[in-house]
């Protein structure tokens, strides 16, 4: 790597008010607090954002200081390919590694897929996210999204066949996935599927904790089943042949763009279905996430609807269309 004096990276914690709250098995929250990086040579500058997450041991101040670690190294010509090795996989590496493309992008005077060489993202529908909580707010709250084609329903283990039927009855026309978060047990899965079947559920996502999932090789699945937090890069593919038929690709676990493409070919590959998906952020968080849409069977890219205000420049959202990024918000 050369010097370079004029490459510069720096770091903020942004947070963003959640519009009402964001309810999962694991707790509400009623902000988003992400953290942005942004990279500058010769005048131009590429933005990334991540959203640490508690689950995986992530903090906002830890990720901070860890893509601070990287100040030294990007100044002295750290690029896409040797950020990789010099950091694991996880929240910080994903905004740095989005910032860098985004960078490339703008020197190049390209879109960053051309630069890349993948499809043109075209508007595709996202999911919209229905919150856990008692079956009659979930039928409330299911009600007035029923316009939307895609529904993606958090459940949280006890009283989730109420919970799933009451939606079920206000979107009687809306496609359903469910979102578990790992709150169901050996002892009830089989009887959550049937249920969740039985409503017309076409997915499940993550139903048992990671690394407790083995259950999931001994029963009949009568609807397909998606590893979210089983699964985080290529590394752990394999092991999940035979448990799952889709694995959910979220760029904070991949720890950037290019682990999530060459992730997405693998997972392919290996015959599993593609989810697309993302935390509670911006659009500047989603909009790499939209390269990976013409591989994915379901993209689940509402965080910004989720938010009582998005950043300037944000994704256009026409219902639940969402369309890609411009060059001013990302790529």
């Amino acid at each position: 790597m050369t010097s370079s004096p004029s490459r510069k990276l720096a770091v903020s914690i942004e947070r963003w008010p959640i519009a009402g709250s964001f309810t999962i098995s694991r707790g509400a929250k009623t902000e988003a607090v992400t953290v942005v990086a942004t990279v500058s040579q010769d005048g131009q500058s590429g933005r990334g954002e991540c959203t640490p997450y508690p689950r995986y041991n992530e903090t906002p101040e830890a990720t901070l200081e860890a893509l601070r670690a990287m100040q030294e190294p990007f100044a002295t010509g750290l690029d896409r390919a040797a950020l990789q090795a010099a950091m694991p996989a996880g929240a910080a590496r994903n905004a740095l590694d989005c910032a860098l493309l985004d960078l490339d992008a703008k020197r190049a005077g390209q879109r960053v897929w051309m630069l890349l060489g993948r499809p043109a993202p075209r508007p595709c529908t996202t999911a919209f996210t229905i919150s856990l909580g008692t079956p009659a707010a979930m039928a409330s709250a299911t009600a007035k999204a029923a316009h939307r084609p895609l529904l993606k329903i958090k459940l949280g283990g006890d009283g989730d066949d109420a919970r799933i039927a009451a939606v079920r009855k206000a979107a009687p026309e809306c496609e359903l996935i469910v979102d578990a978060n790992e709150s169901w047990t050996p002892d009830n899965l089989e009887q959550n599927l049937a249920v969740c079947a039985n409503a017309g559920v076409t997915l499940v996502e993550q139903p048992l904790p990671a690394g407790r999932d083995e259950a999931l090789a001994r029963i009949r699945r009568p609807i397909a089943v998606c590893a979210d937090e089983s699964v985080h890069d290529r590394a752990s593919l394999e092991g999940l042949r035979g448990r799952y038929d889709a694995v959910n690709i979220k760029l904070d676990k991949t720890g950037g763009l290019t682990e999530a493409l060459a992730m997405a070919d693998a997972a392919h590959a290996l015959g599993f279905e593609i989810m697309v998906g993302c935390m509670v952020a911006t659009s500047l968080a989603m909009a790499p996430a939209m390269l990976l849409a013409p591989q994915a069977r379901f993209v689940d890219l509402d965080g910004p609807l989720l938010l009582a205000q998005d950043r300037e420049n944000g994704l256009r959202y026409d219902g639940s269309l969402v369309y890609p990024p411009e060059a001013a918000l990302w790529g």
